[in-house]
């Protein structure tokens, strides 16, 4: 595709997102719904031949050497498509949001003021790998009220076509514009750069993938961005705390799965239960196969523990988001000291607290400057699907204008609402 012919293809699926986000916003919450329900019975009817169109992008990754792990991020699966299912099955149950009116006050004036939740209107989605992210952002979009227009990675692009013919299916049949969800037919990475260019049509664009991709697109992007770059998380073990809970969930929140943004990345332990702590966890851990990058006082301890994988920490460690069985150990004071470490060298998504003390709790909670802060809970439940918002769009570490995971509320922004009944202003 020629520069002219892309910036023609652009402009055209923004201005198509833009006509049927004004439709989107005015239907009915029945309609809606409707088109989720079709999305969840297609895909079930569809299974057999989406793995079809996936086998030619698993065929084609596999011929160009991508990763083991990518390529099985790439795999539409009998199980992996019953999940988008009743994800869709789940949105549609859920109640619309739209149109609800919160925190109507009487004036002084005689006026009553309020907030009403509406779309945000059309947003883009870049997103890497995962094809199942097509199903997730487009019935998202659809229950928010909002239009999107998706583009996924080269590596999956026959499965995210067929994928999105069926959300197309779905949302004429149930009379809503196939126009709501619309993926980018092509591989030129030239409507990346457009599409995040084009604020008259796009309201907020959402990359989901690699520190690279999203990098790129927060520097040139024309329009807001929700973004997170680094799932640095971190699990203090408190003095006083529960120890067998504090083992049981130091180990969740790092081996349940090391490739999650949402993974333990960093342990900060409490010098007063260091010395018992540590040898327990550390056998754990060890048994593994998880690296241990610890401070000269977790060292000294660790290195003691059969079969355990000891190695020093570096500066660069405290920063540093793995995606692997390695993790960093820190031996802190205290509470105040646990809580400087996060806010210095944590990427603010996901930090948790193990303690039996309601005051240091209490502190973690309010001091710790990240998208989700726990008590005595495995990071890994930072997760829109736990946390009971259906599904997720993403997890965002900004401060405007969502943060941590993005579902349906996030999609939508809030506007100001005024009864009256002939009042004037003095």
């Amino acid at each position: 595709m020629n520069a002219s012919n892309t910036t023609e293809y652009t402009l055209a699926l923004g201005s198509q997102a833009k006509a049927a986000s004004a439709l989107m916003a005015r239907a009915p919450a029945a309609m809606k719904n409707r088109a989720l329900r079709r999305l969840t019975e297609l895909l079930r009817e569809n299974t057999e031949a989406l793995q079809v169109d996936n086998a030619k992008d698993i065929e084609r990754a596999v011929a160009n050497g991508l990763s083991a792990p990518m390529v099985d991020r790439l795999k539409l699966t009998p199980k992996v498509l019953e999940t988008c299912a009743e994800g869709c099955e789940q949105l549609a149950a859920m109640a619309d949001v739209i149109g609800e009116i919160i925190g109507m006050k009487q004036q002084p004036s005689g006026i009553r003021v309020g907030q009403m939740r509406v779309p945000i209107g059309v947003f883009g989605m870049i997103f890497e790998s995962r094809p199942n992210v097509t199903i997730e952002a487009a019935s998202l979009s659809i229950k928010s009220g909002n239009a999107c227009i998706l583009r996924g990675g080269s590596e999956a692009i026959d499965s995210n076509k067929a994928l999105a013919k069926l959300v197309q299916q779905a949302l004429t049949e149930s009379g809503l514009p196939s126009d709501a969800v619309q993926l980018v037919q092509t591989t030129d990475r030239e409507v990346v750069g457009q599409l995040i260019a084009m604020p008259q049509f796009v309201d907020v664009i959402i990359p989901r993938g690699g520190k690279g991709l999203i990098e790129r697109i927060s520097r040139d992007a024309k329009v807001p961005v929700i973004k997170h770059l680094d799932g640095n998380c971190h699990t203090y073990v408190d003095d006083p705390c529960d120890i067998a809970m504090a083992v049981k969930v130091a180990d969740n929140a790092k081996t349940h799965k090391y490739s999650p943004c949402n993974a333990t990345e960093g342990l900060l332990v409490a010098r007063g239960v260091a010395a018992e702590f540590l040898p327990l966890i550390g056998k754990v851990y060890a048994d593994k196969g998880v690296e241990m990058r610890c401070d000269a006082e977790g060292r000294a301890i660790l290195e003691s523990v059969a079969g355990a994988k000891v190695n020093d920490a570096t500066e660069q460690d405290w920063y540093e988001e793995y995606l692997a069985p390695i993790v960093s150990v820190k031996v802190v004071a205290g509470v105040d000291e646990a809580i400087a470490h996060i806010n210095q060298y944590s990427s603010h998504h996901t930090d948790a607290i193990l303690t039996t003390n309601h005051v240091h709790a209490q502190r973690f909670l309010r001091e710790v400057d990240s998208a989700s802060v726990m008590v005595n809970a495995s990071t890994r439940f930072a997760d829109g699907f736990e946390y009971g918002l259906g599904a997720e769009i993403g997890i965002s570490t900004d401060k405007f204008h969502a943060r941590g995971p993005v579902g349906i509320e996030g999609l939508t922004s809030l506007k100001y609402v005024v009864l009256g009944e002939g009042e004037v202003r003095k």
